[in-house]
């Protein structure tokens, strides 16, 4: 394929095919080069999917992809970024950079460490937050938030997973963290899911629901459910009516935006085909991108 190729390190976290859709698929439970690029804008996108993937396995022939290109932080829309450079410590989750009237910008979950990265997202204004979906994305928080000066958030029923945080979000009611930003709780896939929601545009849902393209729906990943799916269906039932949004912005699985009135229908859906869920055994390979 012109010289491209995805290495044997790939866990097929889906992180690739979601930015460069048509140049990279999945096969066999992995991802592949389809095709080589054929203008300079597939050549964009198939190094933004080089620059997020987090295990760096897709490579030119060369080996070395051309950093000029690197995207990241990307705009997706006038208030949010895309960090790109995602950790293979968080399984390759999503993060992204939410930014305020003020000027001051808030990070959700976190990208993979390094002062370098630091710094290009603190180019972008000052990171005043750093807000954790739940356990499985925590890896990182504290650095980032040391490097910026600041508040690492996190729920008290994922607490042990960074307990130096500097702000607990308790019980199970929304909670106002900051300017338009509210937290809600949202136990299932962990104890302690939280979903964020900013200007009642956008929902930051962790690992809680995420935009399926096999389905093209809304989906919950319920092969990879940790605490209770049975808790997940009535996290959503109690939450589908409070909240309003525009984009579901996922760690894992698809962004989408639709008009906030079809995206409230679609979230009262799925919370009602939730409920018709049992608990079944944890499966990566069952999730349905």
């Amino acid at each position: 394929m012109d010289g491209w190729y995805v290495d044997e390190r790939c866990f097929n976290c889906d992180v690739a095919r979601q930015l460069a859709p048509g140049l990279i698929g999945e096969v066999n439970g992995r991802s592949r080069i389809l095709r080589p690029p054929r203008d300079d804008r597939e050549t964009r996108d198939l190094h933004a999917a080089v620059f997020a993937c987090p295990t760096r396995s897709i490579r030119p022939a060369s080996g070395r992809p051309d950093q000029r290109l690197d995207p990241f932080p990307m705009p997706l829309d006038s208030g949010v970024l895309l960090c790109g450079h995602n950790s293979p410590q968080t399984a390759g989750a999503n993060s992204y950079l939410l930014l305020r009237p003020s000027g001051a910008v808030m990070m959700i979950d976190t990208p993979r460490w390094s002062r370098g990265l630091a710094e290009r997202y603190a180019a972008v204004g000052p990171v005043t937050d750093v807000l954790l979906t739940h356990r499985d994305h925590a890896a990182h928080g504290r650095r980032y938030a040391d490097h910026f000066g600041a508040r690492l958030w996190i729920h008290e029923g994922d607490l042990d997973a960074e307990p130096t945080a500097d702000q607990v979000i308790r019980g199970r009611e929304p909670v106002e963290i900051g300017e338009g930003v509210t937290a809600h709780p949202l136990p299932g896939h962990t104890r302690g899911s939280v979903l964020y929601l900013a200007d009642d545009r956008y929902c930051f849902s962790g690992d809680s629901f995420y935009w399926s393209r096999a389905a093209g729906d809304l989906a919950v990943a319920d092969s990879v459910t940790w605490y209770s799916i049975e808790e997940l269906a009535t996290s959503l039932v109690r939450t589908a009516g409070r909240v309003r949004f525009a984009w579901v912005l996922p760690g894992h699985g698809d962004r989408r935006r639709l008009p906030a009135e079809e995206m409230s229908r679609r979230l009262r859906t799925l919370a009602e085909r939730t409920r018709r869920l049992r608990p079944r055994p944890i499966d990566f390979t069952a999730v349905r991108w």
